[in-house]
């Protein structure tokens, strides 16, 4: 049943916005290019197993939803997921499997070609990450059979539907081009790094264009302009990259924009990091919290708690726009999720603390999530924790036409906007942690994705350098605003006595000693405890508590204690002897003189000093005496 007040669904889960990236991804490239139609495809978990994972089956549902439709569409298209336990690649491989898993890549394709893949893996090499590939293919390929197989037995899915296709005038076309071309390629030979500055320079051809018309011409033509122009520039800056082997700003294939990074930049926070490729800066955030940090999972596939979280936040004015943001994008709820699962396996596994990481972009031209990943090594470095090692992440791009081709490192935005390929690649030193690509078009050679992957960890490999000179290894202290947590594991037996009725004991230490206590059930049938303070004295109280409940002292007979009075009751004091064990002190024990109230000599949390006389034979409750420690009457008068 869902959680919250209502106990109904609501607004998508992110793990759900994720699946539906995934499906999007691999669809939206498939429709004509000139149909413009609304099309809605509803995707719904309706019975799990809890055995094999329903996200790869969405993406075949909804590409066999459309194929046997008639909408027009250039699939069919099939997702599969694969897995690698023991050396063995397995197609779609169950939950239990997954958990073995060192590999968990989601790859989509047509009968011919792979269109789509994201996934996160231990470090694997690039040779490794090709044979999954392949294998994925071979079951995709099987997938869109049945789809075509299934689609010839229904009547609607042929022939597809008519539809009003643009409105195009090829003398306007031709024009635009004769008139562009050859100015945009002087543009294009000039490699401007400023982003600005290139913008300018193309437009200013357009309307130098614009301008070059009538007002006749203007009202006739004017819808044609920005259309062709843009056809016109994308075909001359491709020209220059493929023919003349210069990219849009300079640079050469393999290179990489210049690097600045700092560590250390925000003084309060327990983590940061400033990173800057070229025009794509991100400053990093690192919060450290304890157990009752984590990230809730309430989901059909997925219950528990999460303890680390990257937050990827993209502001208007990253890109010189300005308009209203009104909550998280799924863009963003994406580009965070990738740079998660690539510092995910370097976390250590005896981490304690819930890590936050949160990713600003104060300015973007390309590779955003690529910067984070950067920038999150390095925040994570700053603040302390002891990651395996450091991982970096490059966007590599590819623009192909008539069999020749060229692989970029490092791609700028336009460069995204005018290629082919849209290629992320992140990692250690020892291999890939996790990838995502999208592909706009058709026959990729395996030979062009494998050069694409070589020419990724020669790049991966040059920012690691950048990011090592920054912060050669994990602080050994964490900052002194960091919260210290302590953890360890006490007898199953014992929880409930550390926590007390209704929380009572638990909420009371930490109230006592200003520390946040958590404590769990483990596998291993004992309790985890994690005690977390910003003051070291605060932390050894709380735990040298929790400790003696945990494993108590025994009380002995004739001992002499002092404790903290717990209840006042009409025959006495109920008293605490040692931490989860309390005593009696009856009225006639209290003082020498007589009390008729024991509400007239003492109240409830004064510490008395107090001794053992015994136990209680029926109840076996101890028995304690405070007036045996008071000097007697006649004696103060002597």
């Amino acid at each position: 049943m869902p959680g919250g007040f209502f106990r109904r669904e609501a607004r998508p889960s992110e793990g759900e916005i994720l699946i539906m990236r995934i499906v999007d991804r691999a669809l939206r490239p498939l429709f004509p290019d000139d149909y413009h139609a609304e099309v809605q495809v509803m995707m719904q978990l309706l019975s799990y197993d809890g055995v094999n994972n329903p996200d790869t089956l969405v993406g075949l549902a909804a590409s066999t939803a459309i194929a046997v439709s008639d909408i027009p569409f250039n699939g069919p298209v099939s997702h599969v997921r694969v897995g690698r336990v023991g050396g063995d690649f397995i197609i779609n491989p169950t939950v239990e499997e997954m958990a073995e898993s060192d590999i968990d890549i989601i790859i989509s394709g047509t009968m011919n070609d792979i269109v789509m893949l994201e996934g996160e893996m231990q470090e694997i090499s690039e040779e490794e990450m090709v044979d999954a590939i392949k294998v994925a293919h071979e079951e995709i390929k099987k997938h869109c059979q049945f789809q075509l197989d299934l689609a010839s037995e229904i009547p609607t899915s042929s022939p597809k539907r008519e539809y009003s296709h643009e409105d195009h005038n090829d003398e306007v076309r031709d024009r635009i081009m004769d008139f562009a071309f050859e100015k945009c390629k002087a543009v294009a030979r000039q490699g401007l790094a400023s982003k600005e500055k290139r913008a300018e320079l193309f437009g200013a051809i357009k309307e130098e264009f614009i301008e070059s018309l009538s007002d006749e011409e203007t009202d006739e033509i004017g819808k044609y302009v920005s259309v062709y122009f843009k056809a016109a520039m994308k075909k001359a800056v491709r020209h220059v990259m493929l023919h003349e082997s210069i990219r849009l700003d300079g640079r050469d294939f393999d290179e990489i924009r210049p690097i600045w990074a700092q560590v250390d930049y925000l003084p309060m926070v327990h983590g940061s990091a400033v990173f800057t490729r070229g025009e794509t800066q991100s400053l990093t955030t690192l919060t450290l919290g304890g157990k009752m940090d984590e990230q809730m999972i309430d989901g059909a596939t997925r219950q528990g708690t999460e303890p680390f979280m990257l937050h990827y936040n993209f502001p208007p004015f990253s890109t010189g726009e300005a308009r209203m943001k009104f909550s998280v994008s799924r863009r963003e709820i994406g580009h965070g999720n990738l740079a998660l699962r690539a510092l995910k396996p370097v976390l250590p596994e005896d981490n304690s603390y819930t890590i936050r990481l949160v990713s600003e972009i104060l300015e973007s031209n390309g590779s955003s999530s690529m910067a984070t990943v950067c920038a999150g090594t390095l925040a994570l470095m700053d603040g302390g924790v002891k990651i395996k090692a450091p991982v970096s992440g490059i966007a590599m791009g590819l623009v192909a036409e008539d069999g020749k081709y060229a692989v970029l490192s490092d791609i700028l935005g336009d460069e995204d906007h005018l290629g082919d390929m849209d290629f992320k690649v992140t990692g250690t030193a020892a291999g890939i942690t996790a990838c995502q690509m999208d592909i706009k078009v058709d026959g990729l050679p395996y030979e062009v994705l494998i050069q694409a992957l070589n020419q990724a960890k020669e790049g991966r490999l040059h920012i690691l350098n950048k990011i090592v000179e920054t912060i050669a290894e994990p602080n050994q202290e964490f900052k002194p605003q960091t919260p210290r947590i302590e953890a360890f594991n006490v007898p199953n037996d014992t929880i409930g006595a550390i926590i007390g009725p209704g929380g009572k004991i638990i909420q009371q230490l930490q109230k006592d000693t200003n520390t946040s206590i958590t404590i769990e059930e483990l596998e291993t049938g004992e309790g985890r405890v994690q005690v977390m303070s910003n003051n070291a004295e605060d932390m050894a109280a709380a735990v040298k508590a929790v400790r003696l409940i945990a494993y108590p002292p025994q009380v002995e007979d004739g001992a002499e204690y002092e404790g903290k009075i717990k209840s006042l009751q009409a025959y006495g004091v109920f008293v605490e002897i040692l931490p989860g064990t309390d005593g009696l002190i009856h009225i006639s024990e209290f003082a020498h003189e007589r009390v008729n109230k024991m509400e007239d000599v003492c109240k409830e949390g004064d510490v008395v000093k107090f001794k053992v006389i015994g136990r209680d034979p029926k109840s076996r409750k101890w028995k304690l005496s405070r007036k045996v420690l008071l000097p007697k009457p006649e004696e103060v008068k002597s």
